[in-house]
This record gives C-alpha cells, structure tokens and sequence, in this order.
C-alpha cells in the first residue's frame, strides 16, 4: 500500500488527507486511545468527571499541529463540540452500594475489586483495609470537639463518600475562630479530590447558575459562612432532600433536569439563619456542632494539615465505621444533648414565636380559653417589647399559629 505523505514527507493518519481533516474520523481514533463518555456536555472516563477541558484541548492540539498550521484554535474547539456528538451517552447510574476509589471499586457489602468502570465520582484515595490508625486525624478531633460529637462528624463524612441525601441533613460546625476547624475541609479534599466544591450558600439562593455548579459533586464546603440571614431557603432545602431531577441551567445554555446529591458543610460563628423562613422544617434540615474553646496553652502546628492529609487512607477506613453505623441506623445521625440543644438554640432564634408561646405571664394555653388572633398578636408584640426582640409581622405570626396548631392544639 502506498503510505500517503505531506509535502514535508510526514505520513498522514487516515483522518487527514493533506488538505481536509476528516473531523468524525478524527474524533473516532481520538476516543480509540481516550476512552470517554459525554453527558450533559461533561466528559467521564473510568476516573470520573474530566473538570479540566483545557488537558483535552492540549491533547486534541497536539494531534492535529504537526499537519495544520493556520486556524487551529478555532479547530480545538470544533473537535472538543463533535467529540461531545461522538462520545454521547446516557446518564451514568448513581451507585449507593459502592464507592469507586483509586485503586478499584469497594462494595459497601465489603467485596474489593481492582476492576474500574465509568462513573460519576471517582476518589483519589485507595481502599487499604490493613492503613493505620490515623492518630493525628484523632487527636486533632480531640482537641476540636467533645467526644459526644465525634460521631457526628464520623457519620457525616462517611455520608459525603455516597451520591445520596437520605440522611436529608446539612452540618456547622460553629465556632469563635481560630480553633482549627477548617482544617476538616483541607482532610475532606484529600478524601473527595474534585468531588468537592467550595463556595458560599448564599450564593446558592441568589445566583440561579450556582445550582448547575453542584451537579456531580459530593459536597459543598463553605469555609466562611456569612452571619446575614438567607433572603431564601427554597433551593438549599430542595437540594438538601432532593430525590427527584432537578432544573439546572448554565451560561449561555438551555436549562435541562439533571441530578444532584451534593451535601454541605458550613464553618462559621454562627448558624446559617433565614430572613423570611420561620419554619422548624428549614432548621431541622441543619446538624449543629459547637467546637471547643482553644486553649491558651495550645500551640498550633503549622504542618497539621498536611499531616492529617498523609493518613487520608486511615481516614477514609474510619469514614466508612461513620458511614455503615448510618446505615445500619436508616440515616439517622447520632445526635448528642449538646447538639440537639445547639438545634433547639437556633430554632428560637430564627422564630421567637417559639419562645413566646412558652413564655409566662403573657399567655395560657387552656382548653377553656379563647382570643382573636388580632389581641394575640398585640400580646406577641409587648413580650418581643419587653424583652427587647423585633415582633414578626402579623402575617408571619398568623402562619405560625396555623401551622402548628396542632402542635399547641390550638
């Protein structure tokens, strides 16, 4: 067979013949030697999601430089879009049975196999069932919570591990500052890798692409939650407990219904708080760990992150105890006194009707007594008076009264 050349006596691939390129054949042999699926617009391969386009790009560049000279910018990116065409496939099944980890896939029935397949999520940590015990992970913890939240925290990591929000729950960890507990985010990166976004849950109320941004990740970690209330709680509780496919939309594309199992992590000083929302649904949705003080006398170790990091195989055996102990309670958490009382805490401080319909001398709760809602809320406003608290307004108070009516058996 006579070898097809260039005018540089360079032989020329069979998707090239000197002036045209052959573009569907060109994106065949690509996937040939790069295996990929596109979903969405998202390309996977057996290590998970590809975040980087730009890796593709490079690759895709130096493939076809040696034979074009001109344009080839604009022709990066038109093979990028047909390889989407080409690579195009359904939705990859989410697998709550399995977490697909460097090394192989682990069953959470406890079977190991080196085998990989495609998959949404791919961790960079390995599955070393004979790892060490993590002591620097556990001391630090020692340091930052009371033992009773411990497994709390355990649970809730083991949770991030599984595209699933069962558990319907978000965690804080609530804090003065400086104690450490952002360290926990830096552990969690080297157990999740890309997997894990980091950014602000406000954002996720007002920006309406941020939902988008979340599709594929694990978790959402917001390092420096803002003390303003939430102008709105509909999308985080949504996401919190979604089970059905959701509207996403990005920049410059048409909305589509896609899944997300995101969770979220919040740092701060104090518990994330609604300007409009009243409702216990809205509070419950949150797990509340206080830390400890720091200690005077403690002397911070600058390399402790890196350090915790370097036991990331140990952790990850001690995230899967979290993890089965939350299964094996049907996703509920282990919730300590201090933790249910942090939760109590911040439902009367978002709704102090709450506290008012307990308070004394200003109302009774008899079956043989009545009053308007109009004298009740004259009532509400001198105790919030009294008690220098800003009333809710008389329509918000009306609604709190009708929907837990039962609860006081009004």
């Amino acid at each position: 067979m006579q070898e097809n050349r260039n005018s540089n006596n360079l032989i020329l691939p069979d998707w090239f013949d000197g002036k045209h390129l052959n573009e569907v054949l060109f994106c065949q042999r690509f996937l040939e030697q790069n295996p990929m699926k596109s979903i969405n617009g998202t390309f996977f391969n057996v290590e998970g999601r590809i975040r980087d386009e730009n890796q593709l790009k490079k690759k895709i560049y130096d493939w076809i430089k040696p034979y074009l000279t001109t344009g080839i910018s604009k022709r990066v990116t038109n093979l990028l879009d047909v390889m989407r065409v080409e690579s195009y496939s359904p939705e990859l099944p989410i697998h709550r049975d399995r977490l697909h980890v460097a090394n192989g896939t682990f069953f959470l029935d406890g079977t190991f196999t080196s085998d990989k397949d495609y998959c949404r999520n791919r961790l960079p940590v390995a599955y070393c069932p004979s790892a060490q015990q993590p002591e620097t992970w556990l001391y630090f913890l020692s340091q930052l919570l009371e033992p009773e939240d411990i497994p709390t925290l355990q649970e809730f990591m083991g949770y991030c591990l599984i595209p699933s929000t069962k558990a319907q729950k978000m965690l804080m960890l609530i804090g003065r500052g400086g104690e450490g507990k952002s360290r926990i985010g830096l552990v969690l990166r080297a157990l999740l890798g890309g997997n894990m976004a980091t950014g602000n849950l406000a954002k996720i109320e007002t920006n309406k692409f941020a939902r988008a941004d979340l599709e594929h990740e694990l978790l959402m970690v917001d390092d420096d939650m803002k003390l303003e209330a939430l102008p709105q709680t509909n999308i985080i509780k949504a996401i919190i407990t979604a089970e059905l496919l959701m509207d996403l939309e990005k920049k410059g594309h048409q909305s589509y219904q896609g899944d997300l199992y995101v969770r979220f992590l919040g740092f701060g000083n104090g518990s994330l708080k609604a300007l409009y929302d009243r409702s216990e649904r809205f509070f419950r949705r949150q797990i509340i760990l206080t830390v400890k003080k720091k200690s005077p006398c403690r002397r911070d170790d600058p390399d402790i992150a890196e350090k915790m990091c370097a036991e990331a195989d140990g952790i990850f055996l001690w995230c899967l105890e979290g993890l089965h102990r939350l299964m094996e309670n049907q996703y509920h958490f282990t919730i300590s006194q201090r933790a249910q009382e942090n939760m109590d805490t911040a439902v009367s401080d978002g709704n102090n009707m709450v506290d008012f319909m307990v308070s004394e001398g200003y109302i009774r709760l008899k079956p043989d007594c009545e009053a308007s809602s109009k004298e009740l809320y004259g009532v509400y406003k001198l105790w919030c008076d009294d008690n220098a608290l800003h009333p809710l307004s008389a329509k918000s108070f009306s609604s709190y009264l009708i929907e837990n009516a039962d609860y006081y058996n009004l």
